[in-house]
């Protein structure tokens, strides 16, 4: 990798001319002087953060080649970064970017030097979708942690703030500066196909405390934090990456409720701010989306709340984004309505052609484009892209995956598991009366392709714990035949365990018939803790909010009793039958004292 020496020649004019001193507009001067001498078309590309496929920026595999010929033009990251002078890129599990530690840092240091090699070239902002949970683009050996709702059960501050400054040393140890996490959006809609877990919880204060929190760790360990979806995605029933939600809340409702963690990432130095496309009528009611909307981006975000910070948008080719205008009229609408980066247009010829044109024929003004980025750059700075533009192995070695944070993610694990049923205190179970356990139930697949299955996971751990444990995937949607096998297998056990993954019409047949069998049955909810309204008669019920390792340890843990269930509900789970009636309130949950 480069050293340091190498680095400071290969971006001199533009680390040697600036001396980053971290504060947010010290160096504007300085800025601008770079921003001046840049033509039109390098500006408009700085607008863009973009996907690429491959593992190498100058040597991905034929078939990345070939995905990035198809849908960008270009060979490669070096390529696309050459031709469009893009100012970010995103990295993404599926487009075969994040392998492993190292490699990632290698590809992250290829990026920059493709970039800084250029004519007035500038350090790329490489992002990520890391929020750990159900979403999480670097898999193992990095450190996974709970995802969002299950630190909401732990209901610890401190332990939010050490999830974010702990993935925040890895991610900037393997090249990536800006994290699309913490999710700011208040989960009230227990139907949220989108958001669920993904949320910290129901209730807006609680929610804003975690969010700050994280934003703290993050930003502490020099990555930049996006709070996620403006002006608030939580109390939806579609999802925007297929359809266009609509948000029916009064303004009133959307200040006590949606506005109230924005309020705190802010007040807590946010390095961005991330859209949502969504329609809020109460907050403009044309019928674009926020990510189109001047009155909510820039009334709104930048005039009420003061905001002054980087806006990105979600992503460019999610429908909710593209049902009303054109994919070459969305970037220049979302630049008029206030946004600072146009994240992953579906195609970036048209979409970096579309503002090129809108300000060649003025649609835009060029000192439109200076503003945002300006902000991009202050960025940039803050995060020491301007000096420290490359990682190093030993860097990786030193930070992704230490015996440390790995110990971290467990403790902070058992704080989250909540225990919602125990009829007769069947739980912890006893190694002596009930030693042979079948696992059965949903194996979703990894969030970053590295860890489960889930009912493998779970069984290794019981076994860890002096029980035998044998698994038996069934699947979200077990048929007659698979419920049929378990049910079988079940008379040669003394417990079963079952978890249940947004639970079906399927899964709570197989669970019924399990309970039927007498044999006693452990429920755990892997991602919705609200499944546990659907099944009355198990007799044991967890929920971990996520089927990722380390919070199936951590039941497996809770389940042998090595560790107390310590969570609490951060959200209400209504009865199946009313659903106007609450069945567990906020902050339910039992232990075993």
């Amino acid at each position: 990798m480069p050293s340091r020496r190498t680095v400071l020649a290969a971006t001199a004019g533009v680390a040697a001319s600036l001396a980053i001193s971290g504060t947010a507009h010290a160096n504007d001067k300085k800025l601008r002087s770079l921003i001046s001498r840049m033509t039109l078309e390098e500006k408009v590309g700085q607008l863009f953060v973009m996907r690429v496929y491959g593992h190498s920026a100058t040597a991905p595999d034929q078939a990345d080649i070939d995905a990035n010929l198809k849908e960008i033009g270009v060979r490669t990251a070096a390529e696309m970064i050459a031709r469009y002078r893009v100012g970010g890129i995103i990295y993404f599990t599926w487009a075969h970017n994040t392998r492993d530690p190292h490699q990632i840092a290698d590809l992250s240091n290829g990026i920059q030097k493709a970039s800084l090699r250029q004519p007035r070239g500038l350090p790329v902002l490489v992002s990520t979708d890391q929020e750990h949970g159900i979403v999480c683009r670097v898999g193992e050996p990095a450190t996974l942690f709970p995802g969002a709702m299950a630190i909401g059960a732990g209901g610890e501050r401190k332990d939010a703030r050490t999830l974010g400054r702990i993935a925040g040393q890895e991610l900037r140890a393997i090249g990536i500066r800006q994290n699309y996490s913490p999710v700011a959006d208040v989960n009230v809609n227990p139907a949220n196909p989108v958001i669920g877990v993904r949320s910290f919880g129901s209730e807006a204060d609680a929610v804003a405390g975690l969010v700050a929190a994280e934003v703290a760790g993050y930003q502490g360990a020099g990555v930049a934090a996006t709070a996620k979806h403006f002006p608030g995605h939580g109390d939806t029933a579609v999802d925007s990456h297929y359809g266009f939600p609509v948000i029916t809340h009064s303004r009133e409702l959307w200040e006590k409720l949606d506005a109230v963690p924005f309020r705190a990432a802010i007040r807590a130095g946010i390095d961005s701010i991330m859209t949502a496309h969504i329609q809020f009528p109460a907050l403009d009611d044309s019928g674009d989306p926020a990510t189109l909307s001047h009155p909510i981006l820039t009334g709104i975000l930048r005039g009420e709340l003061g905001y002054d910070g980087v806006v990105v948008t979600d992503s460019l080719g999610m429908e909710g984004v593209r049902t009303k205008y054109g994919d070459g009229r969305v970037p220049v609408l979302a630049l008029k309505a206030g946004v600072d980066q146009l994240l992953n247009p579906p195609s970036l010829d048209i979409a970096w052609n579309a503002v090129l044109k809108a300000v060649q024929d003025g649609e835009l003004t060029e000192a439109r484009l200076d503003e945002s980025i300006l902000r991009i750059l202050r960025l940039k700075a803050r995060r020491g892209l301007f000096e420290e533009p490359y990682v190093s192995h030993g860097g990786v070695t030193r930070n992704v995956g230490t015996s440390a944070h790995l110990a971290a993610a467990d403790r902070i694990a058992e704080r989250t598991t909540t225990l919602l049923v125990n009829e007769r205190r069947l739980l912890p179970l006893n190694r002596r009366t009930h030693p042979k356990l079948l696992v059965v139930g949903a194996d979703p697949a990894s969030p970053s392709g590295t860890t489960g299955p889930p009912t493998g996971v779970l069984a290794a751990a019981l076994t860890e714990q002096g029980f035998t444990a044998t698994a038996l995937p069934t699947g979200t949607a077990p048929s007659a035949a698979t419920v049929a096998r378990a049910v079988a297998a079940a008379q040669d056990a003394d417990a079963v365990i079952v978890g249940t993954y947004n639970i079906t019409a399927a899964q709570k047949t197989l669970v019924e018939q399990l309970v039927a069998t007498g044999r006693p049955v452990v429920a755990v909810a892997i991602r919705n803790p609200y499944d546990v309204a659907q099944l009355p008669a198990v007799p044991a019920y967890l929920a971990a909010y996520s089927w990722t390792d380390v919070e199936l340890r951590a039941a497996a843990r809770v389940i042998a009793g090595e560790a107390a269930p310590r969570g609490k509900l951060p959200v209400p789970v209504q009865r199946a039958d009313d659903p106007a009636k609450v069945l567990y309130p906020v902050g339910y949950g039992l232990s075993y004292g």
